[in-house]
C-alpha cells in the first residue's frame, strides 16, 4: 500500500463549543483507519495557537485538565485567556508542556489533508476553512460560502425559506435596541406576533449554547432568556451578601464554564477582567456599595433572533454526497422524550432524550422531510456532510433550522448512527469524510492538479484496504448493557486497525450466536438494541440504502443487513479471534 496520508486533525478551537470539538478530535484520533491515514493532532487553544500536542492528551476528560498548567489557575479550573497577558517566555512554557508550537507555514510540511473538527465563529464559519485555502491545504465539509450561512441563524431562516417556501416566524434586535427598550412593550409585542411561548437565540452559536425558551409569561423571566443569549448576568447585593465563600467560588466556576456560563474575559463597571478570582473580588466590591451589577462576556452577541415555538415531532438528519456531487439524505433521527426541545443538556448531558431511527411518520412525510433538506443542501451551497435539524408539525408541515456543516462527532453522534443506517463504521464514515471534501476542493478550482492526485492516490489505497482480507475477530457479547458498551468501543478500535476485522457476534440468552449488522452496534443501550433486532428494516431505510448502494460498496465493500444465526463450527471457520467482552480477553482460534 501507498504511504499513508497525513492528516491533521484540528481540534479546539476559540468558541464556546470547543469541548465538544475535543470530544470529535479524540474520535477522529482513535477511529481514523490506521492503514490508510497518519493522525496529527492538532489542538487549537483558545488564543488561537496551533499546537501538535502529546496524543496521550486526548485522553483527559477536558481541555481545562491540560492546558493550561493547573498551578497557575488559582484553585478555579480556566482556559488559557484567564491568564491575561502572557510574555513569549511564559507562553513557550505552557506550550512546551503539552507538544510544540507550530504555523500555518508549517502545515504543508506537517499535513496532506486537514480533518477540521472545530465548530463556530472562528472555525465553522469560514475562517479555518479561508486560512487551509490559503496555505493550499484540502479540510473537511463545506467551503467558504457553505460555511459562512452555515454560521448565522437569520441568513439561514431566510435562506430555507426561500428554497423550500416554510413559514416561520422570526425577528431579531440588537443590544442597542434592547438597551433603551420598553421591555414590558416588547414582551407584548412578541407574544402578539410571534406567539406564545417562544424561543430566544444567539445568533452564531450551535449544539444549542445560548438557546433559551419563554415559557411563563412573566417579564423576569423573558429578560433573562435575552441576557442569556447575549452572555450577560447580572449579581444582585442581595442574594450575594447571603452566599458562602464558597457558593461565590462555585458560581464562579458556573460562569467559566462555557456549556452553562459566559465564559472570560468578561467585563464589568468599565473593566475587562479574565479570571474568575478577580471577577469575585469585583463583586465583593462592588455590591457593597451597589444593588445590582452586569458582567458581560468579552464575546458577547451583539444581537439575539426570536423564533416561534414549534409543536411537533423533532428530528436531525445528516445530509451527504455521491462522487459526482449528487446529494442523498440519511435516514432521520427523531428525537422524543419528556423534554420539548433538544438544548445542550439534552445532547450532551442527559438521558432524557430518546432517539429513533427514522421519523416516526407516514412515508409521505419522510419523502417530505427529504425533500426539504435535499433542496436545503443543495441550494446552500453545502457539501461532503451538513446536518439538518427540523419539525413535523402535527398537520405534516417540515419546518427546517440550524444546518451544522461540521456535525459534533463523538462516536455516539447522530451523524454516526445515520451513516451506520447504510452499513458504514465510524472508522469508514471518517474515511467517505476525507475522500469526499478531498474530491470537493478539486471543484473550486484551486490546486487542481494537486488534489486530483493526492484523491486518485486514496482512492486506490481505499480499493486495497475494501479488497485485501483482514484477520476476523468475532466481538461476543452478552445481553447485559455493559457487555454491549465494551463491544462497541472494541467495534471502533478494531475497525480502524490495519490488521483486524470486526464481526460484532451476541451470544443470546437462549444459547445462539448472532452475527449483527453494523448498525444494531449504534443504539443507546442493551434495551434499545433488543427492541430493534426483532424490527424489519424500514421501508423508508431500504429506500435510501439503495439510493446510498454505491458509497457503501466504495467504503464497506458491501451492507449484510440481515442478522444471523452461527454455529459453534461456522464462528471456528470464518474467525481468526474472539474478543470476549465478558472477560475483555483476545483470543486466536
Amino acid at each position: 500500500m501507498a504511504n499513508k496520508i497525513r492528516v491533521g486533525v484540528f481540534f479546539g478551537g476559540q468558541a464556546r463549543e470547543r469541548e465538544i470539538s475535543y470530544l470529535g478530535g479524540k474520535t477522529a484520533f482513535e477511529h481514523i483507519d490506521k492503514a490508510l491515514f497518519e493522525p496529527v493532532p492538532i489542538f487549537v487553544d483558545s488564543l488561537g495557537h496551533f499546537i501538535q500536542i502529546n496524543p496521550e492528551l486526548l485522553y483527559e476528560e477536558s481541555i481545562r485538565d491540560f492546558f493550561p498548567s493547573k498551578n497557575l489557575n488559582r484553585g478555579f479550573r480556566v482556559y488559557i485567556e484567564s491568564l491575561g497577558e502572557l510574555n513569549e517566555t511564559q507562553l513557550y512554557k505552557l506550550i512546551y508542556k503539552v507538544g510544540k508550537q507550530i504555523q500555518p507555514t508549517d502545515f504543508p510540511q506537517i499535513m496532506d489533508f486537514a480533518f477540521t473538527i472545530m465548530h463556530g465563529p472562528q472555525a465553522e464559519d469560514g475562517s479555518m476553512q479561508g486560512l487551509l485555502e490559503w496555505y493550499g491545504i484540502p479540510y473537511m465539509g463545506p467551503g467558504l460560502m457553505g460555511s459562512a450561512v452555515g454560521i448565522n441563524k437569520p441568513m439561514q431562516n431566510k435562506l430555507i425559506s426561500l428554497v423550500t417556501g416554510q413559514k416561520k416566524k422570526s425577528v431579531t434586535f440588537t443590544r442597542e435596541e434592547w438597551a433603551v427598550a420598553d421591555r414590558s412593550k416588547l414582551f407584548t409585542d412578541l407574544i402578539n406576533n410571534i406567539g406564545f411561548p417562544f424561543v430566544v437565540k444567539a445568533p452564531h452559536q450551535g449544539s444549542s449554547i445560548g438557546v433559551a425558551i419563554v415559557r411563563k409569561r412573566s417579564l423576569e423571566e423573558f429578560t433573562r432568556a435575552i441576557n442569556q443569549c447575549f452572555f450577560e448576568v447580572t449579581f444582585k447585593k442581595s442574594e450575594w451578601e447571603k452566599m458562602t465563600d464558597r457558593q461565590k467560588r462555585h458560581m464562579m466556576e458556573k460562569t467559566t464554564n462555557l456549556d452553562e456560563g459566559i465564559g472570560f474575559p468578561v467585563m464589568v463597571n468599565g473593566k475587562i477582567l479574565a479570571h474568575p478570582a478577580d471577577l469575585m473580588e469585583e463583586l465583593d466590591a462592588v455590591l457593597f456599595t451597589s444593588e445590582t451589577v452586569t458582567v458581560v462576556s468579552a464575546h458577547a452577541e451583539d444581537y439575539v433572533m426570536i423564533e416561534e415555538f414549534v409543536v411537533g415531532q423533532e428530528f436531525s438528519c445528516g445530509v451527504i454526497q455521491q462522487d459526482d456531487g449528487k446529494a442523498i439524505a440519511l435516514p432521520p433521527t427523531e428525537i422524543y422524550g419528556e423534554i420539548q426541545t433538544f438544548d445542550f443538556k439534552s445532547k450532551y448531558k442527559s438521558n432524557v432524550t430518546k432517539k429513533r431511527i427514522p421519523v416516526d411518520t407516514s412515508l409521505e412525510n419522510l419523502h417530505k422531510i427529504h425533500e426539504s433538506l435535499l433542496k436545503t443542501f443543495n441550494t446552500l451551497g453545502f457539501c461532503v456532510v451538513t446536518r439538518i435539524d427540523g419539525f413535523l408539525t402535527p398537520d405534516s408541515r417540515v419546518l427546517l433550522h440550524d444546518p451544522n456543516t461540521i456535525p459534533g462527532m463523538s462516536p455516539s453522534s447522530l451523524i454516526f448512527k445515520q451513516m451506520a443506517e447504510i452499513g458504514l463504521t465510524v472508522t469508514q464514515s471518517i474515511t467517505y469524510f476525507i475522500r469526499q471534501s478531498i474530491r470537493e476542493r478539486i471543484r473550486s478550482g484551486k490546486n487542481t492538479v494537486n488534489f486530483r492526485q493526492l484523491l486518485e492516490r486514496l482512492d486506490e489505497m481505499i480499493a486495497e484496504r475494501v479488497n485485501t482480507p483482514r484477520k476476523k475477530v468475532a466481538v461476543v457479547f452478552g445481553e447485559s448493557d455493559e457487555q454491549y458498551k465494551i463491544a462497541q468501543k472494541k467495534m471502533g478500535e478494531f475497525s480502524s486497525s490495519p490488521i483486524y476485522e470486526p464481526v460484532p457476534v451476541c451470544a443470546a440468552r437462549n444459547g445462539q450466536m448472532y452475527k449483527i449488522p453494523v448498525n444494531l452496534m449504534f443504539k443507546a443501550d442493551i434495551q434499545d438494541f433488543g427492541q430493534s433486532i426483532g424490527k424489519p428494516k424500514h421501508p423508508f431505510i431500504i429506500e435510501i440504502l439503495e439510493k446510498a448502494k454505491s458509497i457503501t460498496k466504495k467504503y464497506a465493500g458491501g451492507f449484510d443487513t440481515q442478522m444471523k444465526k452461527l454455529s459453534e463450527a461456522e464462528l471456528a471457520e470464518n474467525m481468526q479471534f474472539i474478543f470476549q467482552c465478558d472477560s475483555e480477553t483476545l483470543v486466536e482460534l
